[in-house]
């Protein structure tokens, strides 16, 4: 009898651990599926503690793990081109922090970059988005896993390097600017007497990005089609996701706007966007990882719900013999 009680009790903290895990913050996970090392960047919004690492190496094929805490904002990118030393000083070709090392230490990515925006929730929605809006520098996938509402993918699938006007190209192709780094003006810069939705509409160089990205933030008054949301969810980060085949039928799902737009960044994507389009419609992309060398683990929140169940049943299987 006392080896049952003391089990019940095991069982009852293990259920309570769970819980207690399930109200400490979200698991980002970066994944690196290029064909060449990726080096992320992490910057915390003001009011936001640093994570673990601030910019990290990511090797071809790998993945890491990092913890935030609910209520976090900030924003990833990847940083290409990079060349550090023993020490870890150095700088990248793309995406480069200017703190001369690896961690960047606070210090955000010099445009052009994609970039993935998040803000939890503390309980609630958390919002988050893929930006082109300081230019383009690799693909880049956001998968919310585990949660509950819409929990949409998004980001930008198609290599916009290739596409690249030659007045927004950087180098050999190695990134794309946005019309706002590369000419500098309010109009493409949603800026002076361009501040607003109604007078900063889209340019030609932001609707070609909104073409091939639909779901990405083309300029700075996309928000209508570009802001998703979830609640309870751990990301994943995936740079370079092409590979990845979709399972599903390319049925669309309707984002939520985190912020208030009049929708004029709506692109319909034409032809070169097709593709991305497709892949991004499916909420479920990443189940291509659960086969052939897979480097995705299984989110806390679905093994927290896992355990909870287990536990939970074996809880009463106890109390029916202790009855008896």
């Amino acid at each position: 009898m006392d080896f049952l009680n003391c089990s019940f009790s095991l069982i009852l903290s293990l259920i309570l651990l769970e819980l207690s895990r399930g109200v400490s913050g979200t698991t980002f996970t970066f994944v690196n599926k290029c064909d060449y090392t990726v080096w992320p960047g992490i910057l915390a919004n003001a009011g936001s503690p640093k994570l673990d690492s601030t910019g990290f190496e990511l090797a071809k094929g790998s993945s890491r793990s990092f913890q935030a805490p609910t209520g976090w904002s900030g924003r990833f990118w990847g940083r290409t081109g990079c060349n550090f030393d023993g020490s870890g000083r150095g700088s990248c070709s793309t995406g480069d922090c200017g703190s001369g090392q690896i961690e960047c230490n606070g210090a955000g990515a010099a445009p052009p970059a994609t970039l993935a925006e998040f803000t939890l929730g503390s309980g609630s929605q958390d919002f988050y988005d893929v930006s082109l809006v300081d230019g383009y520098n690799l693909p880049m996938i956001v998968e919310g896993s585990g949660g509950q509402g819409t929990c949409t993918s998004t980001g930008c699938v198609t290599d916009l390097n290739q596409r690249c006007p030659t007045e927004l190209k950087v180098g050999e192709g190695d990134a794309c600017k946005s019309a706002c780094e590369a000419f500098g003006t309010p109009e493409y810069c949603c800026s002076g007497s361009f501040n607003t939705p109604a007078t900063c509409r889209p340019s030609v160089y932001s609707q070609m990005f909104k073409s091939a990205c639909p779901k990405s933030y083309s300029y700075a008054y996309d928000d209508a089609t570009s802001t998703f949301t979830c609640t309870g969810a751990d990301y994943t980060i995936a740079f370079c996701p092409s590979s990845l085949t979709s399972q599903k039928s390319s049925r669309e799902s309707t984002p939520r706007a985190g912020t208030s737009s009049d929708g004029s960044g709506s692109g319909t994507g034409s032809g070169s966007g097709s593709g991305a389009e497709a892949m991004l419609a499916d909420d479920s992309w990443l189940a291509a990882l659960a086969t052939g060398g897979s480097t995705r683990i299984l989110s806390s929140s679905a093994l927290r719900q896992t355990l909870i169940t287990a536990t939970t049943t074996s809880s009463i299987l106890i109390l029916s013999f202790l009855r008896l």
